[in-house]
């Protein structure tokens, strides 16, 4: 393996046992003291995934977070002591892959990181899927629906992305809340409602294109693309 992981935490020994513990599985590392220092190195770097503490100077893991974000999809897993659902859920609300409290076995964390970026790698099962008047481009990570002849492009998190691509793969089908979970937020301890957070968002922003009606909630079992195969 290749990939560079930022690792941003504040306590150098903690980064210390991550990065040597990443170095021995064939990962490249970089350490960021801060939040700022990490948005800068995500900037020039462009790492393949990040490891977020929540509590860092100048910017703390929610900001680096929502910018990351906001600027692509690099999967990001967040790592803290706090442990409740509460910041579990606005975690995963707001983006990230995974979400790990410390105390934590360092092997513990490498494992979900490959699983996460196994998961990202969605390109791997097909370059593009059609379905309906949904385009799903796995290399590029774009989606657009073509709404009377014009192809609109329709921004998507890496999580919403996921869990489209992972419904389009088999249209009509209904999947339940712990399918998805299963199949795109792994090892994550997701709640129903952060599934069904998720795909809230993901209605509303397929609508706003002018795929209305494109994903269909089926009550007391789950969801499905309410489009022919």
């Amino acid at each position: 393996m290749t990939e560079l992981v930022l690792i941003a935490e504040d306590d150098a020994e903690i980064a210390g046992i991550l990065e040597a513990y990443f170095s021995r599985e064939g990962f490249r590392t970089v350490h960021a003291r801060d939040g700022q220092v990490a948005l800068d190195l995500h900037r020039t770097l462009k790492p393949d995934i990040v490891l977020a503490d929540i509590t860092m100077p100048r910017l703390d893991g929610w900001e680096l977070l929502a910018e990351i974000q906001r600027r692509g999809r690099t999967p990001v897993i967040m790592i803290t002591a706090l442990d409740e659902d509460v910041d579990r859920l606005q975690g995963l609300r707001i983006g990230a892959d995974d979400y790990i409290v410390k105390p934590f076995n360092p092997i513990e964390v490498v494992a979900r990181a490959k699983a996460v970026l196994r998961r990202a790698g969605l390109s791997q099962a097909g370059a593009v899927i059609r379905v309906g008047n949904l385009t799903i481009d796995l290399d590029s990570y774009q989606v657009k629906i073509d709404n009377k002849g014009e192809a609109v492009t329709v921004p998507l998190t890496l999580t919403e992305f996921r869990l489209l691509a992972h419904l389009a793969r088999t249209p009509s089908k209904v999947f339940s809340r712990a399918e998805l979970v299963d199949a795109c937020l792994p090892g994550s301890d997701a709640l129903d409602r952060t599934i069904d957070s998720h795909l809230s968002k993901l209605r509303k922003k397929l609508e706003q294109a002018g795929g209305e009606g494109l994903l269909a909630s089926i009550r007391g079992v789950g969801y499905r693309l309410a489009v022919d195969p």
